[in-house]
């Protein structure tokens, strides 16, 4: 194969076209999510995956599963737990059976704002969608997008 490779041109333009749309997408959520809640994407993600934490076997989340998870290196990640704590939206606490290790929870404040941000969110995504519907080289994506939420068959 060569640069100039019919199949690798296709493949970058794809490439591109979904970083399009995610762009599109994650710009429209974020204006969305700041306007109304004092939110970023980012922050919002965070406290997202962080409330579905639950006490037990495999619950708490390590660092670096967070930072899989809101698609962050650890260190931003930290960076990133670290200003929403200072707002009082996260509480981190030593695990109780490994003292070397760190939990993060997300604070009945944190709960509240997310709560409160979680309609913004879905609104947000929801008309970002159909923006992204209405034009061609978005639409294919989009279905894809829609039916990978969709229940599988029983």
């Amino acid at each position: 194969m060569t640069a100039t490779d019919p199949a690798l041109t296709a493949l970058a333009q794809g490439w591109c076209t979904l970083s399009l749309l995610h762009g599109r997408i994650e710009a429209h959520i974020e204006r969305a999510l700041q306007t109304r809640h004092g939110l970023s994407v980012r922050e919002y993600s965070l406290l997202d995956v962080l409330s579905r934490q639950h006490d037990g076997d495999g619950g708490h989340l390590q660092m670096k599963q967070v930072a899989d998870a809101v698609v962050l290196s650890q260190s931003a990640t930290t960076r990133l737990v670290t200003r929403l704590e200072d707002r009082g939206l996260l509480a981190r606490y030593l695990c109780p059976t490994d003292r070397r290790g760190i939990y993060t929870n997300v604070s009945e404040a944190g709960l509240e704002l997310l709560e409160e941000a979680r309609p913004t969110n879905d609104a947000a995504l929801r008309e970002a969608l159909d923006e992204a519907a209405t034009r061609p080289e978005l639409a294919p994506l989009v279905r894809v997008v829609e039916s990978a939420s969709l229940p599988a068959p029983a």
